[in-house]
């Protein structure tokens, strides 16, 4: 596995891994503790989970956990294509509200290493994904967390003016609701 340079969110990591073929298929690591340890990543996932959009332009997130029970995530699509988001969302960061995306494929194969502290989403960009990512914590449901996907202080660029959300993500808060810290700075 390789990490693929550096991103605009320094602690999110785009992880290459080594596919071999020969005329059977092909055969890819897609998790090794000592291959991500050399990466930096030193994190022990307690869970995988699988999910499955029906159409393009199917929208999940923007989701995270709340303190004490924030979760770092491994990110794979393993049928189809979607754009991956990020957003920083450590309070105190010089990056918060900060985001990046890339596009995960079955055919690219890369993966997204999603720190603690951010939130996460993506968009399906063709009929039929697949996204199977890892998590170093059990969901908490008390503690689980949405953020507006079209928030303007944000300002992600998903390249679609109507995705399909669930009722969660469609009334989740917009990030000044969420973090009082931003809604006090307007008043200063």
């Amino acid at each position: 596995m390789i990490m693929n340079g550096p991103t605009t969110l320094p602690e999110v990591i785009i992880i290459e891994p080594k596919v071999f073929s020969d005329p059977r298929g092909w055969f890819q690591e897609t998790y090794s503790l000592r291959d991500f340890k050399k990466l930096g990543i030193d994190t022990t996932f307690v869970q995988d989970n699988h999910s499955y959009s029906e159409r393009k332009g199917v929208l999940r997130g923007m989701h995270y956990q709340a303190a004490p029970f924030e979760q770092a995530k491994l990110v794979r699509c393993t049928r189809g294509s979607i754009l991956d988001v990020v957003v920083d969302l450590r309070e105190g960061s010089p990056r918060f509200g900060r985001w990046m995306s890339l596009v995960l494929s079955a055919e690219n194969r890369r993966q997204l290493f999603v720190p603690k502290g951010f939130a996460h989403g993506f968009l399906t960009l063709e009929d039929g994904c697949e996204v199977q990512y890892k998590v170093d914590g059990y969901f908490n449901a008390e503690n689980e967390r949405t953020i507006r996907y079209d928030d303007p202080d944000i300002g992600i660029e998903w390249g679609i003016d109507e995705p399909i959300l669930s009722e969660k993500d469609r009334k989740a808060p917009y990030l000044r609701e969420r973090f009082a810290s931003l809604a006090k700075e307007d008043h200063q």
